[in-house]
This record gives structure tokens, C-alpha cells and sequence, in this order.
């Protein structure tokens, strides 16, 4: 029998894997599509993202950044800081995914063409593909048809306007070695340097309107950027994804299927790897219970400060008071974007 099944072959998927490998379990990732996946995704890994995939033995390549920089849309106020544990790194999630899969297969980690949606479960096992496993780990993404398969998705209550995220690059050289965060009345715009001559631009919005028309909202920072793209537009969204636990029976969430408040703080891939490695620890420990609180752990200081700017960003007052606040209040600042680092 096999000791652990991952649906989802993204990089949450990928990781669960290779902990799990790396612990001495017979692990298969189900991901029918091949290697690499792009989806929309700021691209940019915080130092508490670089760590991890090292400790991995993941080796990607990418362009270092070394803090974060708030702009507002007109470029009149700004606030930045810098890493004090290392650098970030900009990476195409293309090569992210790319260098993930190749880690799993260098470990023996199997991959089947599956997409997994209804298990079934008995006090020993979980069944689901015509697949036979010990544990199931849930790790197929955003709109995670396990997860709704389970019982386990909440909807988001009425009122809440739902936020929407577009990604595309640009062949330009890098003009800073810190993501740029661009503020606009209802919009934000992420630059990321991910390699020589290339940016990646993500825009984050409660309206969904076209990658152009979103991105006139910042005249300063379209300024900037060559008349035509590199990449076509990905988009992501709705982004917030309620989730009732993270443990049901047999099966386990992790990544975005475990759920979802924002990208704003550009911490999810972090989060996805060490809910992974707890994960992991967990089921070596024979606790896979104990991973609704390690991963409550694993996720709370970006669940703190993603929440608390999105309470913000929904205040009329506040939201126009973001840049200045943080120009205003550097040793603030610089505090909450090391926590996160």
C-alpha cells in the first residue's frame, strides 16, 4: 500500500512529497498535467520561502531581492525595507516547478496522470483514482475539488467584495533590488525582478477589469514598462477561500486547498512549505490530527498581517493612508516585513 497519495503536483504538492520522501515513505503525486505549470503568482519568494527550498536540496535559480518597497500609484510617497535574514529571490514560477519536480524525481517519488476528486475512506486507508493509500494529501490548488468533496469549503460571507489577481512580465532590466508595491485607491500593482532583463507585474483587485486597464492606474509604474509584454496575461481568483479544518479522516490540506485569505503580503508559497513540513512530521509522528494546530502555527503570522492589511485596504480612510502610514513609521514597517521574511 502506498503510505502517501498527493493530489496536486503544484509546489505544496511537490514539497509534501519530498518531505515525505526524504522521511522514508512511499509517496505518488497525482497531477495530470506535465511538468512545469505556470499559473498567475507574484513570483517572488521571501527569505522565509529561500530557506526551506534549499533545505530541500531544491536548487532554483532566480534574482535575488533584499526587501520591499510601498509606492504610491502617483510615486509621491514611499516606504521601503530591507531583509536582515538574506535575500528573497524572484523566480518564474515556471522554473520554480521546474526545479521542484526534478528534486521529487530525484528522490523516487512517483507521478501519476490523475486528477483525484472523491475519496473514500475506512479506518485504515484512503481509496480514491482506482489508488490506495495510508494517507491522502489534498494539495489541487485554489478551488480545490477535494476539499468541497470532503464537506470541508465555507463560502465567504455576502458583502465581502472578492479579490481577483492578474499576472504578465515585461523584458526589462530590473530597475531595483526590492518588490515594488504599488498602492492605488482599490488596487495594488507587485513588480518582481525574476531574472536579467524581465519583471514580473502582478496586479491585485477587488474589480475585475482587464490587465490594461488596471494597470493606467498607475501611470508612474506603466511609465516604466515597455509598450508590449513578454508574457500573456494569467489570471487567479476569487483569492479568498474559507476552509472548516485542515484534517478530515484520512485526508490532509495543504497549500491553497487548506484555504486562502490574500497575496498581499506574498507569502504563499512560504506558508505552503511549512505547512508541507509539518505536514509530514505529523504523519511520521503517527499524530496526522496534530496537523490542524501545527499548520494554524505554520500560518499565523501571515494569516495576522494579510488580515489586518485587508481590513485596512477595506477602510475608505485607511486605505489612502497605507503608503503614508508606513513612510511615517518606518521602524513599523520594517518590523512587520521581517516578521514575514
Amino acid at each position: 500500500m502506498i503510505d502517501l497519495l498527493v493530489a496536486g503536483g503544484g509546489p505544496a504538492g511537490l514539497a509534501t512529497a519530498i518531505h515525505a520522501a526524504l522521511a522514508g515513505l512511499d509517496v505518488v503525486v497525482a497531477e495530470p498535467r506535465e511538468a512545469p505549470i505556470d499559473k498567475a503568482c507574484g513570483e517572488g519568494l521571501m527569505p522565509s520561502a529561500v530557506r526551506p527550498l534549499r533545505e530541500l536540496g531544491v536548487a532554483v535559480s532566480g534574482r535575488p531581492f533584499h526587501g520591499i518597497r510601498y509606492l504610491e500609484a502617483d510615486g509621491e510617497r514611499r516606504a521601503e525595507a530591507r531583509f536582515r535574514t538574506g535575500p528573497g529571490l524572484g523566480v518564474r514560477r515556471t522554473e520554480l516547478h521546474a526545479a521542484l519536480a526534478a528534486r521529487a524525481e530525484e528522490l523516487g517519488v512517483r507521478r501519476v496522470p490523475l486528477r483525484l476528486e472523491f475519496p473514500a475512506q475506512t479506518e485504515h486507508a484512503v481509496t480514491v483514482g482506482g489508488l490506495t493509500a495510508r494517507h491522502l494529501v489534498a494539495a489541487d490548488g485554489l478551488h480545490s475539488p477535494l476539499r468541497r468533496a470532503l464537506g470541508l469549503h465555507r463560502p465567504t460571507p455576502p458583502g465581502r467584495p472578492a479579490r481577483y489577481g492578474l499576472r504578465r512580465h515585461y523584458a526589462v532590466e530590473p530597475w531595483s533590488d526590492l518588490v515594488e508595491v504599488h498602492w492605488s485607491r482599490s488596487s495594488e500593482a507587485y513588480v518582481t525582478p525574476v531574472a536579467d532583463g524581465l519583471v514580473g507585474v502582478a496586479v491585485l483587485s477587488s474589480e475585475r477589469l482587464p490587465f490594461e486597464a488596471q494597470l493606467a492606474r498607475f501611470p508612474q509604474l506603466a511609465a516604466r514598462l515597455p509598450a508590449s509584454a513578454a508574457t500573456r496575461v494569467r489570471g487567479a481568483g476569487p483569492l479568498r477561500q474559507r476552509v472548516s479544518a485542515r484534517v478530515a479522516g484520512r485526508v490532509l490540506l495543504v497549500g491553497d486547498a487548506a484555504g486562502y485569505l490574500d497575496a498581499l503580503t506574498g507569502e504563499g508559497v512560504a506558508v505552503a512549505l511549512a505547512s508541507a513540513r509539518a505536514l509530514v512530521a505529523c504523519l511520521v509522528e503517527g499524530r496526522p490530527q496534530a496537523y490542524e494546530r501545527a499548520w494554524r502555527r505554520a500560518s499565523r503570522e501571515y494569516r495576522l498581517l494579510t488580515a489586518s492589511l485587508l481590513w485596512a485596504r477595506r477602510q475608505p480612510v485607511l486605505a489612502e493612508r497605507i503608503v503614508p502610514l508606513a513612510a511615517a513609521l518606518p521602524p513599523l514597517f520594517r518590523a512587520g516585513v521581517n516578521l514575514l521574511a
